[in-house]
């Protein structure tokens, strides 16, 4: 303001939560009022309306880095022709509601199409390219002689009930990252529509397995599903409701499913954290990058514990239902996280 600027327009690390926020407190410790806070249109519904010094601020919602019409849009065309804009006139805005259609959100994510030089679609929608990643290398060291992956689950192996559940989905491709026993994995996965990749350095943990997975992805591939074979309760619906949060135009970039403010798997990165999730290094995940871009995660919630059940023991296994005979002994009463598992299972 100092400088002249007719508009000002501030970006935080997430959205504005309330009046209370950090951006509409800096907008009043700078002398400025806050106008409105909210907006009736979907994308676009957490702007914030305020003026110092006589001239609009506004407090941008997530969607401000979005080439697809939003509510900013709107209040935008008005300033820039040089008219006020006040609390009733952005409430007036919700008319219609909805600035996608309705469609679009019930299934994958609809991507828009190329543009034309006036910013026009040029192209019709298309649903993102999601692929699927399927961490089955790993040792089963905490089941004994069993590899967990093989134990039967539903009439079938674990990790072809979990591929099946992916083939039932709008992923594709489905990519099955082998190691340990990797030929009586690829048994097991024998014809459920999948292709393979193996990770020879399997023993060095978790993140050599998702480098090999990601070098196997065709370039059209623009984000990728990281799950786990040892998490049979994860079904085709809990994809597709990843999937269709998946929004890089609006900076849902990774899709986190949570059930009762946990976050559990699998997880969805898009394309531009691939480089980074290859160069982790150990027996460690991509996690980490979910803390590093909180800006860019949207937290999917799922409604049922599936997204945080592994099968890593013995006892979990058995409270699954399983008939796999274990070296471990069992105990009487199973512990509670394997009894609601239990509970819950498709």
């Amino acid at each position: 303001l100092d400088a002249g600027a007719r508009l000002v327009m501030i970006v935080g690390a997430s959205a504005i939560v309330d009046r209370g926020d950090v951006i509409p407190g800096g907008i009043l410790a700078a002398g400025g009022e806050v106008l409105h806070f909210g907006m009736p249109v979907d994308p676009g519904n957490l702007l914030l309306l305020a003026r110092c010094r006589g001239r609009p601020v506004l407090g941008l919602p997530g969607c401000a880095r979005s080439p697809a019409l939003n509510g900013l849009d709107q209040v935008l065309e008005r300033l820039a022709a040089g008219l006020e804009v006040t609390p009733r006139d952005v409430m007036a805005m919700g008319v219609g509601g909805l600035l996608k259609g309705a469609t679009a959100r019930s299934g994958p994510r609809l991507h828009r199409g190329p543009r034309d030089a006036g910013g026009r679609e040029a192209g019709p929608a298309r649903a993102a390219n999601v692929a699927a990643l399927v961490l089955a290398a790993g040792r089963s060291t905490r089941m004994g002689p069993v590899n967990k992956l093989l134990a039967p689950f539903g009439g079938r192996a674990m990790v072809r009930h979990v591929a099946g559940q992916l083939a039932g989905s709008s992923v594709r491709p489905v990519v099955v990252v082998t190691g340990h026993e990797a030929e009586r994995v690829r048994k097991a996965l024998d014809g459920a529509g999948v292709s393979f990749v193996h990770n020879p350095a399997y023993r060095e943990g978790l993140s050599g397995s998702i480098r090999a997975g990601l070098s196997a992805l065709p370039d059209s591939v623009e984000a990728a599903l990281v799950c786990l074979g040892d998490m049979p309760l994860v079904t085709s619906g809990h994809v597709e409701r990843l999937v269709a949060a998946f929004d890089p135009d609006e900076g849902r970039e990774i899709c986190v499913p949570v059930f009762e403010g946990r976050r559990g798997n699998p997880v969805l990165f898009a394309r531009r954290f691939f480089a980074e999730m290859a160069a982790v290094r150990g027996d460690t995940g991509a996690r980490h990058l979910i803390g590093r871009y909180e800006a860019c995660v949207r937290e999917v919630e799922m409604g049922d514990r599936s997204v945080l059940v592994d099968v890593d023991s013995p006892e979990a296994l058995r409270a699954l239902g399983t008939r796999t005979r274990v070296a471990a002994p069992v105990p009487d009463v199973d512990p509670p996280e394997a009894s609601d598992a239990l509970g819950r299972r498709p």
